[in-house]
């Protein structure tokens, strides 16, 4: 039995709805009523977050952006365009494949030691980046750098992975062999684990370190498994353990936080 001629259009659409954004596109190109079921806005209104309406009415982008587009055209438009919030100190966007949510806390957002002093930070914009400031190291004997994110509004039963993501300025000291100290964890709890972490590329594993292809480069901090989101305050934390030879040049762009994809074997 054809399942087209069985069913009206919207109980596939239901159908559909339980599935995932990858599969909704792939059954879509299965036939024409497929395709009317899958691309419906009561199927990519359950992909997307349930309060991404306050999220975007929060955003400096339109508030009509929720109900200008059709679903699915403000769901590829969130994971490929990234939303500002909190006075443009954060980014929100979509992870494609699932439509959990992923945050970047800009440069501006971050608590940077010493980042109001110009003799140790610069304050600049570059066009490849998404934030209107960065923050550029002038010279300093030691950095400490922390991103504070509350668990409620992660996506719930969620691994996430914290990454740095930065550049080093046309002159750089002092990076190369200098071992930081990273950690991800909830303020208060597990608060002394850390991991050692190399910004030069050659001195760390490929699975730590990856070209964005945007400009910038990521390193990854840790991770963290946001159950029901009531774990209180995520923080994302880097600091160097020599506190005596002088550092250059490190450009942040800021610390994002998204869903971390499992390798296959």
């Amino acid at each position: 039995m054809d399942i087209t001629n069985a069913l009206p259009v919207e109980c596939i659409s239901h159908i559909i709805s339980l599935t995932t954004p990858r599969d909704a596109c792939r059954l879509a190109a299965v036939s024409h009523i497929f395709k009317s079921a899958a691309d419906s806005d009561l199927v990519w209104e359950k992909f997307l977050p349930s309060d991404y309406k306050l999220i975007i009415s929060n955003s400096v982008s339109s508030s009509s952006l929720s109900t200008s587009l059709p679903k699915k055209d403000l769901y590829f438009h969130l994971c490929h365009y990234p939303i500002f919030i909190n006075n443009c100190t954060m980014s929100f966007a979509l992870e494609k494949e699932t439509g959990k949510k992923c945050y970047m806390v800009g440069a501006r957002g971050l608590c940077i030691e010493w980042g109001s002093t110009a003799n140790f930070w610069k304050w600049t914009s570059l066009p490849k980046s998404r934030f209107p400031e960065v923050a550029e190291l002038a010279y300093f004997w030691f950095f400490e750098v922390n991103a504070r994110i509350e668990t409620r509004i992660l996506s719930n039963r969620t691994n996430y992975a914290a990454y740095l993501v930065f550049k080093f300025g046309k002159s750089t000291d002092g990076f190369g062999s200098t071992l930081l100290a990273s950690g991800v964890y909830v303020e208060g709890i597990n608060d002394e684990e850390r991991q050692g972490l190399f910004l030069d590329p050659s001195r760390n594993t490929p699975q730590l370190f990856h070209d964005r292809r945007d400009g910038w480069m990521e390193i990854e901090m840790g991770e963290f498994f946001n159950k029901n989101g009531d774990d209180g305050t995520l923080l994302c934390s880097l600091f160097d353990f020599d506190r005596f030879g002088t550092r250059h040049g490190l450009v942040i762009e800021g610390i994002e936080l998204r869903p971390k994809k499992r390798l296959m074997p």
